[in-house]
């Protein structure tokens, strides 16, 4: 990948390597890493050195040496033996460029970014069709009182198993690399749509389809279902549209229908009450849809203060009484087991990989993780966190907060270098996922160099860092010099456990608090 026009025009412009030293790039991957550790003028050596440090040299490494290759695949047989390492469909970052799942690591842009889960509402349109809209809340299913769609945009037809949905050109685009199952078969204007009735998911309920500028294409599914109870743009676009005659006339919309409209209270949140999205609006005195930063604004507020804070009222059904956190995962379970929803996944923000392209989110069948998401293996390191010097202690909140909302990650990859996977040989080992341990690999490095690679069985190592079994008969069954052996045993214990563990603060969400676990 980095002999392509697109990866050395990034490395050129956003790395500045100068040009007469571009070709140690396209000469090949491991030029290109000999070209930054030991020919770049501010390469690791060069840079060390410019900072005064003395290193030990003899202990250099390469995470594509044949030796350090064999220890990460001990640690991952390990790793795999403890149940931390699964396989299963899963979400993620992912390059189209370079045809694989991406981290922190992998971008140009968007390091720390992560995914949205939306959950697709269906508004059914006649038998077996729907007008699809994205949203983060479906706990706000109840308050639902029309749909946005954007009359000047040309939406899509789209064959979905055996659904015929619609949504925009966007979304279609994103949505193949989520669901094999899915095929376009027409378009439609928006305008075609407006003044329709859709029967509303989650309350059985008919309402209309209304025009808004608002409706991003690029974002969900480019149709809003509109909650004005507890959305601010919702409850402005639909005073806005109440007041202009000449648009509802555009549209042969009945005025006095329209008006009739009115937010329906479902959430009782604090300091606002039951009609959180109106009080704000004029709180902070919203005139209409141009005022774009104070409508960001009173969404920030009533989506965190209704979240964490709001409690379901007596027009929530069953739900009335109930803590707005706890009943959107229960609203959003009944939703997808009635077929009256589905998931769609979002990129946080922009996201760029190193390669220059623009990242997605797709979907993979059979993608391998580490299970960073088991409630077990994080107690045991938040403890191990616990006993840590932290410097400044003021980071300490952010490593806890890490590990509270880690995931299962994505540990495998298609093409690059590496340790190839040892259940998947065609598959190599992602770049954080081979750099978690490495630490107790420098206290051996400069002796295992002299241990040929396909000598180093995991009983080895499992004498070397566990202290498990006889040195000697280790040293006969696999012709290891039994004296060596012992001396990385011994170099081992001397130099752990760590006593420091130096980093950007920018790899705390990754790579720190991965070698923490």
């Amino acid at each position: 990948q980095h002999g392509n026009e697109k990866t050395i025009k990034v490395f050129h412009e956003k790395a500045r390597i100068p040009k007469e030293d571009l070709k140690f790039l396209i000469a090949g991957p491991e030029s290109f890493v000999d070209y930054m550790i030991n020919k770049a003028k501010y390469g690791y050596k060069a840079g060390f050195k410019k900072l005064g440090l003395g290193i030990d040299w003899r202990r250099e490494l390469k995470t594509i040496d044949p030796q350090y290759k064999r220890f990460i695949e001990w640690q991952y047989k390990k790793l795999y033996a403890k149940g931390y390492i699964i396989k299963k469909r899963y979400p993620v970052r992912y390059c189209p460029s370079c045809k694989n799942p991406v981290g922190d690591h992998d971008l140009s842009e968007g390091e720390g970014l992560g995914i949205q889960e939306f959950t697709l509402l269906k508004f059914k349109l006649s038998e077996g069709k729907f007008l699809v809209a994205a949203t983060l809340r479906p706990e706000t299913v109840f308050g639902q009182t029309n749909l946005w769609i954007r009359p000047d945009v040309e939406y899509l037809k789209i064959k979905v198993g055996k659904e015929e949905w619609i949504a925009s050109k966007e979304f279609f685009e994103k949505y193949t690399n989520q669901n094999k199952d899915i095929e376009k078969i027409g378009t439609i204007k928006g305008s075609e749509l407006i003044g329709k009735y859709v029967l509303a998911p989650g309350i059985e309920r008919k309402i209309i389809v209304l025009p808004a500028s608002f409706c991003d294409t690029a974002t969900g599914t480019g149709i809003v279902t509109s909650v004005p109870s507890d959305a601010p743009i919702d409850y402005v676009a639909l005073k806005d549209l109440q007041e202009d005659e000449k648009l509802m006339k555009t549209y042969g919309l009945d005025p006095e229908k329209i008006r009739s409209i009115k937010p329906i209270p479902i959430i009782d949140v604090p300091e606002y009450g039951e009609l959180a999205a109106v009080k704000i609006s004029e709180q902070l005195g919203i005139k209409n849809q141009a005022d774009a930063e104070k409508l960001e604004e009173a969404k920030k507020i009533v989506y965190k203060l209704g979240f964490h804070k709001g409690i379901m009222n007596k027009n929530c059904g069953s739900y009335a009484g109930m803590p707005v956190n706890k009943a959107k995962e229960l609203i959003k379970k009944l939703l997808l087991e009635k077929g009256e929803a589905a998931i769609f996944y979002e990129l946080e923000g922009r996201i760029v990989c190193r390669c220059g392209a623009e990242c997605i989110v797709r979907v993979l069948e059979d993608q391998w993780f580490v299970k960073y998401s088991d409630a077990k293996w994080k107690e045991e390191s938040k403890k191990t966190l616990a006993n840590m010097k932290i410097v400044h202690e003021s980071f300490r909140a952010q490593y806890e907060k890490v590990f509270d909302w880690l995931e299962d990650k994505p540990c495998t990859r298609s093409k690059g270098l590496g340790t190839n996977f040892p259940w998947q040989k065609e598959l190599v080992l992602e770049p954080l996922a081979d750099s978690t341990i490495y630490m107790a690999y420098f206290t051996i490095s400069h002796l295992i160099k002299k241990v040929p690679a396909e000598k180093l069985e995991e009983e080895v190592f499992d004498y070397i860092f566990l202290n498990k079994g006889d040195s000697k008969k280790i040293a006969k069954k696999y012709g290891i010099d039994a004296a060596l052996l012992e001396e990385m045993r011994k170099s081992f214990d001397y130099w752990y456990p760590l006593a420091y563990n130096v980093s950007a603060l920018e790899l705390i969400p990754n790579h720190m608090s991965f070698s923490i676990f």
